[in-house]
């Protein structure tokens, strides 16, 4: 099949990290991949290396774009593709029009609870959550042009849970470094941990205009000696290698891909009670806090280190999870799915 990915975000968060993920899984199953994208696209590397993807780079200051609209449109044009897959509102809205009069199936990947301004002539929405489905229904769009398929990843699953800690127990967390990851609620949290004289460190990867405010709060909760600031997170193995416990502290998480990340590796989850998060896992499967709550991710965080086995138990059964469910093994036969019934229905 002959497929169009669009992405005309620079940045790089849990959206653009899933478009790149696909469009490598799609290429590697035999597809040819044309990649529509942002010049100045943080993971342009990593695609043009791949055999089967073709790249379109282009410049496009906003959905009003009419030069991003033209360069779009040719470029479809030219690549003939079965179907064009669009993320995020700003390729929704271009590839909207761009298709418009090609005969060629629209799909789109709400990666969140979208502003469907945006959304026209879309043949069907893959909602990320059940939660994002009702959204949609809500906002009439047509139960039969929505399907839910979970966010994926291409992590492999490890083929065991981490062993127990030892001296002092290690906390990771990462994401982009923006007010709704909460990050500065996870450093109170750790601020109270400490003070109950657990021997505990905590790293920290990622990058964004919260990182400095961070450090500098880090700084005043003096927790320079137990706190790290890697920045961007390319190898998440590597970076997770000598962790013992992940925590993900947001304030709003549609879905949270790096779960899934966590997940893969074999390690205990502490999440914040947010809507992707708390689709994804359960109470068997990691430890969900209330929102904002520093108090109460700190005694988690406490609770966890003392039940370190009962936590390992967990991990063990959210591997399972995410190995039948949120693979890409798995998940990526439903995008094909999709892929396959639109382009049906668009040559009736």
């Amino acid at each position: 099949m002959r497929i169009t990915q669009i992405m005309l975000s620079q940045g790089f968060g849990g959206a653009e990290r899933y478009f790149a993920d696909l469009a490598i899984a799609l290429a590697e199953r035999d597809h040819q991949l044309q990649v529509v994208c942002n010049k100045r696209f943080h993971d342009m590397e990593r695609l043009q290396c791949v055999p089967g993807i073709t790249m379109f780079t282009l410049n496009a200051a906003g959905w009003w774009d009419p030069v991003a609209l033209y360069r779009t449109k040719r470029a479809i044009m030219d690549f003939s593709p079965d179907v064009v897959h669009a993320h995020l509102s700003r390729a929704a809205h271009i590839a909207g029009k761009a298709t418009k009069d090609l005969n060629i199936p629209l799909v789109v990947k709400t990666h969140n609870y979208v502003n469907l301004k945006y959304y026209r002539n879309v043949d069907c929405f893959i909602a990320t959550t059940n939660d994002q489905r009702r959204y949609l229904l809500d906002n009439n769009v047509s139960d039969d042009k929505v399907v839910v398929i979970p966010n994926f990843s291409l992590f492999p699953c490890v083929e065991i849970t981490r062993p127990r800690i030892q001296d002092h127990a290690v906390f990771v967390s990462y994401g982009r470094m923006v007010k709704k990851k909460g990050f500065d609620v996870l450093l109170k949290a750790f601020r109270k941990l400490c003070d109950t004289g657990v021997n505990a460190r905590l790293k920290l990867g990622g990058e964004g205009p919260e990182q400095k405010i961070l450090q500098q709060l880090a700084k005043k909760l003096e927790l320079q000696n137990q706190v790290t600031f890697h920045g961007w997170v390319k190898d998440v193995r590597s970076f997770l290698a000598d962790a013992d416990i992940f925590v993900l502290p947001s304030l709003d998480e549609p879905f949270g891909i790096v779960i899934l990340e966590i997940m893969s590796n074999g390690m205990p989850i502490i999440t914040t009670n947010t809507k992707g998060p708390s689709e994804i896992l359960d109470d068997d499967l990691g430890y969900i806090v209330e929102v904002g709550n520093d108090a109460a991710l700190s005694e988690k965080m406490s609770h966890v280190i003392s039940n370190h086995e009962e936590a390992l138990s967990k991990a063990r059964l959210a591997l399972v999870r995410y190995k039948n469910e949120y693979s890409g093994a798995v998940v990526i036969p439903r995008i094909e799915d999709v892929y396959n019934r639109i382009c049906y229905q668009t040559s009736k």
